[in-house]
């Protein structure tokens, strides 16, 4: 039975795009008329929630005989900019096979929802898609009686999850494989000029026995991934498929949205919602992995990886003040001519004119003598940050963690609690890295200037995250 588009209408008020969502919607209703349509209360992995529309019903697949596949998909308010969010909705006697395409929970993975792009992509087009993908993998079994009886244990789990609750995560084998973390594989996401030179500097620093650089552009390669398929580096593959992230030690977000935003709080949100399709497929492919942010603005962006992944905080930092600092030890270790002073300096809080210069366990009485140290800060603000620079930075960072280094960086880390700060925001502060992430957070001097500037810029950050559609 086909929806009432003026139905629709009044139940979509507080979508965004309302003519555009209900102009697909009756489409769907009419190509699929067994799928039952629905407002109810979505939760999302932060807590926050809203109502959105949902349809669920069955598609047809044949993988030798035919069957029919429950399924539900949410409806974004910001559709159809942003993909549905997908499940399967399996029944007291199936079973959910985990394979390429879907978690333990039945959350629906596609290479179309990665790709997503109005006005390209259609839902309808993504059932064709998802119907072709489950011809090749079946995404569920059938239980024998007893094994129908323990589902229905689990069944009440996992309607948690297609209900609307995302905030379990599945630590189901992907695929079935394992290589028991003997495998050094990181993924870089983006194919723009960060994304190749975080390859190029990762693959020169020797840390990783695969790289994999997700090219998440529209048609064929084009530019310097064209450069890098042809001249073949032994140890790289390019793919646009998430699942050849699988198993990835670190994950480096490269990516920015190029969308037609008017102001800086529309570019960031094109930023979320662009990072809305990749987080999820990421976090469910490599599950143990250090995600490490490159993407702009970098504290913002890492505080959303964090919320979208429901990684441990020590799991997800940004690339911060990292090269900042490096450079900053730098010109005052040939300033002072004194390596062990340089070496207590830091660049803290935010990128860009905010940053703060700070120390750790430094001895005071070597500044006075030395005007160059406030030279040395002018200087650092005379550069730049070229993409080549940021991708040796980005490889620092790999090296500390996939040798486990316990080597000190200035990186974006969850701030709160540190400096008075009460609000869950990101900014760069001394961390040691490992395998794990973040190991420890180096406590600074007490100069109550410095806390002054951090607390403000946590507070600016948290006012625009506050803003934020997640």
């Amino acid at each position: 039975m086909a929806v009432s588009a003026d139905a629709l209408r009044k139940q979509l008020g507080k979508y965004k795009f309302r003519d555009l969502t209900v102009e697909e919607v009756t489409a769907v209703s009419r190509a699929h008329p067994n799928f039952a349509f629905s407002m109810n209360t979505y939760t999302f992995k932060d807590g926050s929630q809203k109502d959105l529309l949902n349809f669920s019903g069955t598609i047809p697949v044949k993988y030798g005989n035919s069957y029919n596949i429950p399924i539900r998909l949410w409806i974004l308010d910001s559709h159809p900019f942003a993909p549905p969010i997908c499940f399967l909705k399996p029944t007291a006697n199936m079973g959910i096979s985990v394979g390429k395409h879907v978690d333990a929970h039945g959350r629906i993975y596609l290479p179309y929802l990665q790709n997503w792009s109005h006005p390209k992509s259609t839902i309808i087009g993504l059932i064709k898609e998802m119907i072709a993908k489950f011809e090749e993998e079946l995404p569920l079994y059938s239980l024998s009686s007893s094994d129908a009886d323990r589902q229905s244990e689990l069944l009440s789990y996992i309607a948690r999850i297609t209900e609307g609750e995302t905030d379990i995560k599945s630590k189901s084998k992907i695929g079935g494989v394992r290589n028991g973390g003997c495998f050094n594989k990181v993924t870089v996401v983006g194919a723009g000029d960060l994304g190749i030179a975080c390859v190029l500097a990762v693959v020169a620093k020797g840390v990783a026995d695969k790289v994999v650089l997700l090219d998440l552009s529209e048609g064929a390669a084009k530019g310097g991934t064209m450069d890098l398929e042809i001249f073949a580096l032994p140890n790289v593959e390019i793919s646009k498929d998430f699942s050849a992230s699988t198993d990835s030690k670190v994950v480096v977000l490269t990516v920015n949205s190029l969308g037609n935003a008017q102001t800086y709080l529309d570019v960031i949100q094109s930023n979320v919602d662009l990072f809305r399709g990749i987080i999820p497929a990421i976090s469910h492919y490599s599950q143990n992995s250090v995600l490490l942010v490159a993407s702009q603005p970098v504290e913002i962006m890492t505080y959303v990886s964090w919320k979208l992944s429901a990684f441990p905080k020590s799991r997800v930092i940004g690339v911060g003040g990292n090269l900042d600092t490096e450079r900053f030890q730098y010109i005052l270790t040939k300033l002072l001519q004194a390596e062990a002073v340089g070496k207590d300096a830091w660049i803290v809080g935010e990128q860009g004119e905010d940053k703060v210069p700070s120390w750790t366990n430094f001895n005071q009485s070597y500044v006075s003598p030395f005007p160059g140290l406030y030279r040395a800060v002018e200087v650092l603000k005379g550069k730049g940050q070229r993409s080549w620079s940021v991708g040796l930075s980005v490889a620092d960072l790999t090296d500390s963690i996939m040798k486990d280094k316990r080597k000190v960086h200035s990186v974006s880390t969850l701030a709160k609690g540190f400096c008075n700060i009460n609000s869950e925001v990101f900014l760069s502060l001394p961390c040691i890295l490992g395998t794990s992430g973040v190991v420890e957070t180096v406590a600074l001097e007490e100069d109550p200037e410095v806390q002054e500037k951090l607390q403000s810029s946590a507070g600016s950050i948290h006012d625009l995250q506050q803003q934020l559609k997640l």
